[in-house]
């Protein structure tokens, strides 16, 4: 089977895409659409960096309209910044 390719909107090039909708609703749908993989990937990481930083529980529904938030403005929403006084490990 053939990869399924998108234009990536966070990376701005043809790469491969997601194999199914990676939350539910309207906006898993745009992502599905949009978003490639690789650009998941970065996502994931920064998802990490939001519920160690905020204290985030995926579980709770008012987290999870956060994350929404977050992930929306990641990929659709032009600039994103990192939580304030956050402090990458140290590899």
């Amino acid at each position: 089977m053939a990869q399924r390719m998108v234009k990536c909107v966070l990376l701005k090039k043809e790469l491969p895409g997601l194999e199914e909708p990676p939350w539910p609703g309207e906006l898993g749908k745009r992502i599905y659409e949009n978003v490639s993989q690789e650009a998941w990937n970065l996502w994931v990481d920064r998802l990490r960096i939001l519920i160690n930083e905020y204290r985030l529980s995926p579980a709770r529904k008012e987290h999870q309209e956060i994350i929404a938030q977050q992930m929306e403005q990641f990929f659709f929403g032009g600039e994103t910044v990192l939580p304030p006084g956050y402090v990458p490990e140290k590899k």
